[in-house]
């Protein structure tokens, strides 16, 4: 008997487990009364059969609190025997567990909801901005072409402006004034000519001084007061053949300085080359000949004169063969690069004077040639200047130097001089950053291809550099400068042609891995000295040191020549990114104080990569470094 009562109860413990094991479905309501069913499958209580509409089907935190909560409901439901104490445990235990499964799963709810709200947001932007981009491109287009018929065009004013060659100029004289331009009004030859003056003055005052009473300067002083004055005499022809006659004359000092060179040279020649017995008879005409010399002092006064001049050589040494505006008294750091839009360097005041543009003599420039009907685009972020000097038409759209406008910039740019040049058919613009070449470049090549000038970005550019490059006095390319510039003129050409003036939809990236070619030879040659920093919005976003582990890992193959670097936590990125990268070693830095740089723009990139060659990377395209980035030199980024 006692050997079966052992058996029953060993019988009903194994029932009791079994029921434990696999429990009948259970149905929970929850707060929002909804009901919360789990079906358990052979695998146990891990794995739930269905997923839940009340919560989320993952392998996430939330489930296993889920889980939790029913184990502890079921433990707490199959004790019938609790009293009444317990049950006000289990149900507080119950309901706690409710409100945080109901918080959880409300955290998780909001998130998913906001989510579908940007991306909703976003869809719908991106079809109003390219139904209203194509609008666009029709006006604009009717804006810039806007007659049909050839009559009509025969007689049309098109305010978009004309390219080609604006100097109305012989090519073959044009060029012999460069040449003469050049040597003349060097910074070089210039300061020689005023020390010059004060040697030939010091000479001239020591000869009057100890020659005796009556008697001739001695043979030497006349040979070297020749070739004084034949010095002078030549510059002065040179002055007179660069600025043409009536403009020179116009001077009374000029004037003076002209004839007194003349009879000087004269005077010398005589009394070198013939023996006028008939002078040394008469001693109170060589006493006047011989202090007549003193009238050579008119050269101090010339020394204003020379000031002039060398502040001209400082700005054509500064400008160095960028084209210039030198007509009607005007020698300024200004290209018409199409016979309504303007490049020139900045105008200056006080001692930056000296070196730049003049903003007195531009003032007077524009109101002379383009009265009342002239706007200035400031397009410097470092400096400005009084707003009124220009009657107070003048916009800024502030590029830091070197860099990039965004694309928002460049599209309010380009609506800003539809808007000014509709106005009148006369109005011209006038585009300036502070040496007249990178940024304001950047800004006229894409007003180009916005006006239908043309159509790529590689023409706009070269035609833009072929207009601002003096090529008489030098061959160096003086058009945009650094390859990232050239790289957003390329997006605006992308913008306007084939999303139709719709800016193309962004794209959220990661960098997942930086990978550099041609490492050898460039710091330590292993990535280990690198420093890899990203800026978006002015701000620095995340910095990766290539000696820590915490920041990225480094990987690098000597048999390809390269360095992988994977970036840890690397937030996410979207619009225009600029990456900079420095380095511990010597390596030389040019633009932004580091050794290289570069800018893109994350709606641009395909098939999550950007492979950026030697020519496409700002500092590594000068040639002057070339001998540190070999021709296979590229950066490349993969994004998740």
């Amino acid at each position: 008997m006692a050997k079966e009562k052992k058996r029953r109860e060993r019988n009903d413990k194994e029932e009791k487990v079994g029921v434990e094991e696999a429990p009948e479905q259970e149905e929970v309501l929850s707060p929002s009364g909804k009901t919360l069913t789990e079906v358990p499958n052979s695998e146990g209580l891990n794995k739930p059969s269905s997923p839940s509409p009340f919560l989320p089907a993952s392998n996430s935190a939330s489930n296993t609190f889920r889980l939790e909560f029913l184990s502890q409901y079921r433990t707490c439901s199959c004790d019938a025997t609790s009293g009444a104490k317990h049950g006000s445990k289990r149900n507080s235990f119950f309901w706690r567990f409710l409100r945080m499964i109901s918080s959880k799963f409300a955290r998780n709810r909001k998130h998913n909801f906001s989510f579908f709200i940007s991306e909703v947001k976003h869809s719908t932007l991106s079809m109003v901005t390219g139904f209203l981009g194509r609008i666009r491109s029709i006006i604009l287009k009717n804006q810039v072409f806007p007659l049909q018929t050839s009559e009509e065009r025969e007689n049309k004013k098109d305010f978009t402006g004309k390219t080609g060659d604006f100097d109305d100029e012989d090519e073959h004289s044009n060029r012999l004034k460069e040449a003469i331009y050049f040597v003349v009004m060097s910074i070089t030859f210039r300061l020689f000519n005023v020390i010059l003056i004060f040697i030939h003055i010091a000479l001239l005052i020591t000869a009057l001084t100890l020659t005796p009473k009556g008697t001739r300067l001695p043979f030497t002083y006349h040979i070297l007061f020749l070739l004084f004055g034949l010095f002078f005499l030549i510059d002065v022809l040179f002055q007179v053949f660069l600025e043409g006659l009536t403009l020179y004359f116009s001077s009374v000092i000029n004037v003076l300085d002209f004839f007194a060179s003349i009879f000087f040279v004269v005077l010398d020649v005589t009394y070198i080359f013939f023996d006028i017995q008939v002078i040394r008879q008469i001693p109170k005409l060589t006493f006047l000949l011989k202090y007549l010399r003193l009238f050579m002092l008119i050269k101090i006064f010339q020394l204003s004169n020379s000031k002039k001049k060398i502040e001209k050589a400082a700005r054509k040494l500064v400008s160095e063969n960028k084209r210039r505006y030198r007509k009607d008294g005007f020698d300024l750091d200004l290209t018409y690069v199409t016979n309504n839009v303007i490049a020139m360097s900045f105008p200056s005041s006080g001692s930056r004077s000296f070196y730049r543009n003049p903003i007195r003599e531009v003032v007077k420039f524009l109101d002379l040639k383009h009265p009342g009907h002239y706007k200035i685009y400031n397009l410097c972020s470092e400096r400005s200047y009084n707003h009124s000097y220009f009657h107070n038409s003048v916009e800024r759209f502030p590029i830091d130097d070197h860099n990039v406008p965004t694309l928002i910039d460049m599209m309010r740019f380009v609506d800003s001089v539809f808007e000014w040049m509709e106005k009148d058919p006369n109005n011209i613009i006038v585009v300036h950053c502070m040496g007249g070449k990178g940024r304001t470049g950047t800004m006229i090549c894409i007003w180009l291809i916005a006006s239908d000038h043309f159509k790529t970005a590689k023409e706009s550019l070269e035609y833009f550099g072929k207009r601002r490059t003096d090529t008489a006095s030098s061959s160096k390319f003086q058009g945009v400068e650094t390859p990232s510039q050239s790289r957003y003129v390329e997006y605006f050409a992308l913008v306007k042609n084939k999303y139709h003036w719709a800016l193309p939809q962004s794209q959220t990236l990661r960098i997942k891995s930086i990978t550099i070619y041609s490492i050898q030879g460039v710091g330590k040659g292993n990535g280990k000295d690198l420093k890899i920093v990203l800026i978006m919005k002015k701000k620095i976003i995340y910095t990766c040191f290539c000696s820590s582990l915490k920041s990225c890992q480094v990987f690098c193959d000597d048999d390809s020549n390269s360095v992988n670097i994977r970036l840890n936590n690397c937030p996410d990125i979207c619009g225009d990114v600029k990456v900079k990268f420095f380095s511990s070693s010597a390596l030389p830095k040019l633009y932004e104080n580091c050794p290289f740089f570069f800018w893109f723009n994350t709606s641009f990139v395909e098939n999550n990569r950007l492979y950026l060659h030697r020519n496409e990377l700002d500092n590594p395209h000068k040639q002057k470094t070339w001998n540190i980035y070999h021709e296979d030199f590229a950066v490349e980024l993969l994004f998740n």
